[in-house]
């Protein structure tokens, strides 16, 4: 047998250094006994030293040396390849990190414009800014570079260890010394003549290297080190004349040294958002995509590799045509592969995060996206309706503004006008430079930049796919929608307005049609990164209605999605993209699945949940300090804060357990410090606030203090109060997941209880031996109930349904998806349908709201049966096999709800092979 296609569920892993490729082969036995058809890693193209993540790639020409490099890849391959697994590859063509050690960003810095990289990274190199002329910031210094020179921080190096180049040392960190500045420092020592010639004549390439070599070869010999000793003697700071000649190199380099603040107004290049370390490139250029996909496409020939999940798709100039064109290559590589590799096209899906009424494009020939669109509406499935009112009531109490859609408008506002200034300001030069070619707009450069930000501003998707031939409609809808949004500002300019929209759509002056595809580039470009920083790491930071639903892909001023538009929505991704991704937890979410589904519950019971916040606040008011004129915290970030707490409790944590408590205190000290910088009210990554932060972390931890434990204890009895509700709505998003129309992903950790908060700390060391352990142990159901704080309950939900698809795998790939509808007082609290295929059938019963359904006493994840009494579902006729239960139903009769999950909160019923499927179970009521 051989790895299935599509997917059948896959298994996402984080690789690192700590957690290598040959670690994985370890825990290969055990995702392979859970259920999961193909391990779906992390970046594994060789990334910067000590990464965690490997979205910072360095060189995509090698596996990551790390992770124990290629004969690592195929060591791990060859154990999937044996349990019938595949394996799915994260790759990142949209950017690369800015450093020295990627050789294309250390050829850029070394020779600027000349370099035969400068036209792999988006670089404007005509800057209005004199001083970039030609020349690329560089802003990682901790201050100006005159400060540093006074306070002798910059020196000149010779680094035998480094290929014998010259470099420079400033406060620590190293930059390369521009290619054609060697002949000069190298100049006046006799000894260094020829090595002074051949850097004189050298070029980028083989020249330039064989300069090098032979300086590395004089300097390693101890005569020859001094020579060059002494060249470079006269450029330290303590010389007479040292810093002048210094700072007049400096001023010759191909890029200009700066603080990191001044990115945010000054940078001419394009960032992966608005992060300084990673620089975008263009695989839009044939040479770019060879040179960045070469090895990628070499594992997929090989057969290493049976797909790719592309990261930040939006990011790229032309999306469409990079899927079609990878699809393309890849299709042509299939016939060649191995024999023992999958049939059929590779499985390809795209990072993108689409609006509740957006669809990704069919012509991009992508399998479906990342799943963030899944995770939100089993997320808002889980949620009350009619907690709402109450809800914002609490939070406006709390001093939050009233709706969620003003504080999403300011955030992108904001993110416009200053984290992005220079990507607004090259859009805008554009813009600009067209309009003055079209006489009859008549609007100034400001009347521009205005109605520029406001369509920026109100953008209601991430971006558009205008290409050469013009707009589509969806794409004018979008514009359409977005100009009605920038109107209601009040400050824009029509005649700006409609030129913008234009040219926007493709349409600009006659004979500008380069000018005019470039504009769309900058807008397009543009507009991802805004939304992104905007909403999901600004917005979701200062929104505290209910933080269960500030989640990527989400939109949080909708609470509760009813169960007939999640139907919907199942019948929609079943037409449009049946094999996409399904998730519910991902590297980027800002916290654990088990953790939103446990917030979930505070939708139905809002006004305990609101006494409880009234009680703590009073509790704790005595540690709460000040900042200024602020409290610190403020009250909206109290509430954000008991939320936090709330969700990112343990299970197991006992409120007298100090150490335990430590622990948990330093995650979340380290969380809170991450999201006041990330909401930008009090304080801000650019500009850090540190005595409120300090006050808000002295807070945290007068809280939670052992000593005075009143707090902990509170927090304690009220998560164990939630938690059996929370574990349900944990177990039904599970089941949801995997037996939905779509591939179920499960994000490393996640199939047992995952408490976590935002990243790092969803990344952290998964223990597999105890999974392994306890998945072989097969405990009693009873047992599992139990003790269903340890996660084995959830764990064994996952591998009954994972392993049930693998019995019954086109079934849940390509089965009709038909939604059921039960009928009596309980309807309302559960979420019922069908998957039906010549293979066989199955029905799906997932509860949701269990607030109300369980006792109040009950420390335990099970609806009591009589809380279905007169509640039935219409079984069709046959014998259907409980998954779950490991019994029998006959069908042919409405049946109560209970009959059918007896033990489990939850079931997944399938035929026997003696039902008759003909009757089909579309039938309700």
């Amino acid at each position: 047998m051989t790895a299935p296609h599509p997917p059948r569920s896959t298994a996402r892993l984080q690789f690192h250094a700590g957690f290598t490729l040959d670690d994985a082969c370890e825990v290969v036995p055990y995702y392979a006994a859970l259920g999961v058809s193909h391990l779906y890693a992390s970046p594994l193209l060789a990334a910067r030293a000590g990464s965690g993540h490997g979205y910072d790639v360095v060189d995509p020409t090698r596996i990551n040396p790390e992770l124990g490099g290629l004969d690592a890849l195929r060591r791990l391959v060859q154990v999937l390849r044996r349990h019938d697994m595949g394996l799915i590859l994260d790759i990142v063509p949209n950017h690369m990190a800015a450093t020295v050690e990627n050789p294309w960003w250390r050829d850029v810095l070394e020779w600027g414009p000349a370099s035969a990289h400068a036209d792999f990274f988006d670089i404007d190199w005509e800057a209005p800014d004199r001083q970039l002329h030609g020349r690329v910031l560089v802003p990682t210094l901790d201050r100006a570079i005159e400060s540093l020179l006074a306070d002798g921080e910059v020196q000149l190096l010779f680094d035998a260890d480094n290929g014998g180049r010259i470099e420079w040392d400033i406060a620590g960190q190293r930059f390369p010394l521009a290619a054609k500045a060697y002949a000069e420092v190298l100049a006046g020592q006799p000894g260094l003549a020829p090595l002074v010639e051949l850097f004189r004549d050298a070029a980028p390439g083989r020249t330039y290297d064989d300069a090098l070599a032979a300086l590395a070869t004089h300097g390693a010999d101890a005569s020859g080190r001094a020579g060059i000793d002494e060249a470079l003697r006269s450029y330290a700071a303590d010389e007479s004349g040292g810093c002048s000649r210094l700072e007049h190199l400096l001023e010759r380099q191909p890029y200009l040294l700066a603080p990191w603040r001044e990115a945010w107004h000054r940078i001419n290049w394009r960032r992966f958002f608005d992060v300084n370390e990673l620089v975008a490139i263009r695989p839009d250029r044939p040479d770019v995509f060879e040179a960045t996909h070469g090895l990628v496409l070499e594992l997929y020939a090989e057969g290493l590799i049976d797909g790719l999940r592309i990261d930040h798709i939006d990011g790229l100039v032309d999306p469409g045509g990079y899927c079609r064109k990878l699809r393309g290559r890849l299709d042509a590589l299939d016939p060649g592969r191995p024999a023992l590799t999958p049939r059929g096209p590779a499985y390809l899906v795209v990072e993108k995060i689409l609006a509740p009424d957006e669809t990704l494009r069919q012509d991009w020939t992508a399998d479906g996206t990342t799943g963030y669109e899944f995770m939100d509406q089993a997320g808002a499935l889980m949620h009350d309706p009619a907690g709402e009112a109450a809800l914002d009531r609490l939070w406006e109490s709390r001093g939050g503004p009233e709706k969620y859609e003003t504080l999403a408008l300011d955030a992108r506002r904001q993110m416009t006008l200053e984290n992005f200034s220079p990507d607004l300001d090259r859009t805008l030069r554009a813009l600009a430079a067209l309009a003055a070619r079209a006489d009859a707009v008549g609007a100034s450069t400001e009347d521009l930049r205005n109605t520029l930000v406001e369509l920026i501003v109100h953008f209601p998707v991430y971006r558009t796919y205008v290409g050469r031939h013009g707009s589509d409609p969806p794409d004018a809808d979008v514009l359409e929608r977005a100009a009605r949004g920038a109107r209601s500002g009040g400050n824009i300019s029509e005649p700006a307005l409609a030129f913008l929209l234009q040219c926007l759509e493709g349409r600009g002056p006659d004979g500008a049609e380069a000018e005019t595809a470039r504009l769309v580039t900058l807008f397009q470009q543009l507009t991802p990164p805004v939304a992104a920083k905007a909403i999901e790491d600004t917005t979701f930071y200062r929104y505290g209605r209910l933080l269960s639903r500030n989640e990527v892909g989400a939109e949080p001023g909708e609470l509760a999605l009813p169960p007939d538009r999640f139907h919907a929505a199942c019948l929609h991704r079943q037409r449009t993209m049946p094999h996409t991704l399904l998730a519910t937890a991902t590297h980027d979410n800002k916290r654990g699945e088990d953790a939103r589904a446990r917030l979930a519950v505070l939708s139905e019971m809002p006004d305990v949940w609101s006494r409880h916040v009234e009680r703590w606040t009073e509790l704790n008011a005595r540690h709460r300090g000040t900042s200024g004129a602020s409290e610190a915290p403020d009250p909206a970030d109290e509430l954000i804060l008991y939320q936090t707490l709330v969700g990112a409790w343990p299970l197991e944590l006992k409120a007298d357990d100090a150490p335990a408590l430590h622990a948990f205190t330093e995650r979340v000290s380290q969380w809170q410090r991450k999201a006041l910088r990330e909401a930008k009210r009090h304080s801000s990554w650019i500009s850090p606030d540190e005595d409120y932060e300090e006050a808000c972390d002295h807070f945290l931890r007068a809280c939670l203090a052992v000593g005075d434990d009143t707090f902990p204890r509170e927090l304690d009895a009220f998560v164990r109060t939630i938690g059996a509700a929370g574990a349900i709505n944990s177990l039904s998003q599970a089941l949801l997941r995997m037996t939905t129309p779509g591939i179920p992903d499960l994000y490393q950790g996640t199939d047992r209880w995952d408490f976590s908060m935002v990243d790092p700390d969803n990344r952290r060391e998964v223990d597999h031996a105890l999974r392994a352990n306890e998945l072989a142990a097969e405990r009693a159901l009873p047992a599992l109930f139990a003790g269903w704080r340890d996660g084995a309950l959830k764990q064994r939900l996952v591998e009954r349904v994972l392993t049930t698809r693998r019995r019954l795998p086109t079934l849940f790939a390509d089965g009709t998806y038909l939604p059921l509808q039960p009928t009596g007082p309980g309807e309302g609290h559960l979420v019922a349908f069908a998957r039906k295929h010549r293979e066989g059938a199955a029905i799906i019963l997932a509860p949701r709201l269990p607030w109300r359904l369980l006792d109040a006493s009950s420390d335990v994840p099970a609806i009591p049966g009589e809380r279905w009494a007169g509640t039935h579902l219409h079984l069709p006729r046959g014998r259907w096999e409980s998954v779950l239960d490991d019994t029998t139903i006959e069908g042919g009769r409405p049946i109560e709800v209970t009959e059918l999950m007896p033990r489990w909160p939850l079931a997944l019923l399938v035929q026997a092979s003696d039902c008759h499927p003909d009757e089909g179970p579309a039938t309700a009521g």
